[in-house]
C-alpha cells in the first residue's frame, strides 16, 4: 500500500475550490441543460449530449480529486476538460449578441479560466514519493 503525502492548508483551500467549482458547474450542466446547451459552438454536433457528458465528467472530477490515489489523474482530466471547453468562452466572446452576458465578463472569464488551469494543476499535481 503506497501512502500519499500530506498536503498543506493552502492545497486543502485549492482543492477546495476546484471541488466546489466543478461540483456546482457539473449540477448546472444538468439542472440547466437547455441553457449549457445553448452556448455550445453550432460547429459541435449534439449539444445537449456534450452538455450532458461533460457535466458527468465534472462531477467524477471533483469527487476524484477528494480521493488521494486518483487526486492526480483526476487533475489531469479537470485540466484537460477545462481546456476542451474554451471553445465556448470564445464562441460567446466571438457572437456576445446571442448571449445575456456583458461583454466584460465574457472577457474576465478567460483570466479566471488560466487561474482555474493553475489551481487545478497546482492543488492536485503533488510530486509522489519514491
Amino acid at each position: 500500500m503506497t501512502s500519499h503525502p500530506a498536503i498543506s492548508r493552502k492545497q486543502v483551500l485549492g482543492l477546495s475550490i476546484v471541488f466546489i467549482w466543478f461540483f456546482i458547474g457539473g449540477i448546472m450542466h444538468f439542472a440547466a441543460t437547455r441553457l449549457e446547451a445553448s452556448v455550445v459552438p453550432p460547429y459541435i454536433p449534439w449539444p445537449v449530449a456534450a452538455v450532458l457528458v461533460s457535466g458527468v465528467a465534472e462531477l467524477l472530477g471533483a469527487a476524484g480529486i477528494l480521493l488521494p490515489r486518483v487526486r492526480r489523474a483526476s487533475g489531469i482530466g479537470l485540466f484537460l476538460l477545462t481546456v476542451a471547453v474554451t471553445p465556448v468562452h470564445i464562441y460567446m466572446l466571438q457572437r456576445p449578441a446571442l448571449f445575456h452576458v456583458p461583454l466584460w465578463a465574457l472577457w474576465l472569464r478567460l483570466p479566471i479560466q488560466l487561474a482555474l488551469l493553475w489551481l487545478i494543476l497546482w492543488s492536485t499535481w503533488r510530486p509522489r514519493r519514491a
